[in-house]
């Protein structure tokens, strides 16, 4: 059982009342993946590996507000979101540290590390990132029914251009050397996660 948002590691940066607005954010009708059980999911992870990250309120700040705007048709949501979290939280939060978790937020676009000069937030940022991709390596069951939930975000895209844009994604992940930055995340996720993609890809491309 996924922990609850409101335990355990909880996020000091955000108050009751933000949480309480990106809750209602993250309830949207039109999200079936992108909702409260992701953000749930990414938090209890962050609660699990809480010991490697330096600045852990920093990256629980980033997954509250990482898909705060999301919009299927959009191709900005990344950067709206960031611009969010900075105007949210720009009163209380120090100027650098508000930048590092807009820049966590921002590398979800491409899942890439954000060029940090501080080792220990690239660090975060690569774990931050690896949390947002553990459902690829999620049991297979649970991997479908994230693919099926997605598909539903994307209802509005016709069969064949929803086939040929997925499978041109699950190929850029599956071309990298790694689907995951850190060493604690391909361990566990690696092998499943690419056996995952690779069996979508095939459905995809077959027409299954």
């Amino acid at each position: 059982m996924i922990a609850s948002v409101t335990d355990g590691m909880d996020a000091p940066l955000i108050d009751g009342k933000l949480k309480h607005s990106l809750r209602a954010l993250h309830r949207a009708k039109d999200r079936h993946y992108h909702g409260p059980a992701h953000v749930e999911a990414l938090l209890a992870l962050a609660r699990e590996h809480r010991a490697a990250l330096s600045d852990p309120e920093a990256v629980a700040a980033a997954i509250w507000f990482h898909d705060a705007v999301y919009d299927s048709r959009a191709k900005d949501n990344e950067a709206r979101s960031a611009a969010l979290a900075r105007e949210k939280l720009g009163a209380h939060v120090e100027s650098g540290r508000l930048a590092r978790i807009a820049a966590m937020i921002e590398a979800t676009a491409t899942h890439e590390v954000p060029d940090f000069a501080d080792a220990g937030a690239r660090r975060d940022a690569a774990l931050f990132l690896d949390m947002d991709l553990a459902i690829l390596g999620a049991a297979p069951a649970a991997f479908d029914a994230y693919e099926q939930a997605v598909r539903r975000e994307y209802g509005w895209v016709e069969e064949p251009a929803w086939r040929a844009g997925r499978a041109a994604v699950l190929k850029t992940f599956l071309a990298r050397r790694h689907v995951f930055h850190t060493e604690e995340f391909r361990s566990r996720y690696e092998r499943q996660a690419r056996q995952n993609m690779a069996r979508s890809l095939a459905a995809l491309e077959g027409g299954a």
